[in-house]
């Protein structure tokens, strides 16, 4: 069914049967959500991402009062 089809379909409907449409519609997408929070996580995703320089830990100028 296309978009067209269902809005088609809608706009057809009494304004008492639109409002418990739009209900259903929002109570299928709050189901939706609690699913989507459900996913377990996993690991690795970002792996290579971020990448530390050889001279992290090095002192930095300027600074070498406070060390």
């Amino acid at each position: 069914m296309t978009d067209i089809q269902l809005y088609t379909k809608l706009a057809d409907l009494p304004t008492g049967l639109k409002k418990r449409v739009s209900d259903y519609i929002d109570s299928l997408m709050a189901k939706e959500k609690s699913v989507d929070k459900s996913k377990k996580r996993v690991s690795g995703l970002g792996k290579g991402l971020i990448s530390i320089k050889d001279n992290f830990n090095d002192p930095i100028e300027g600074f070498e009062d406070y060390l």
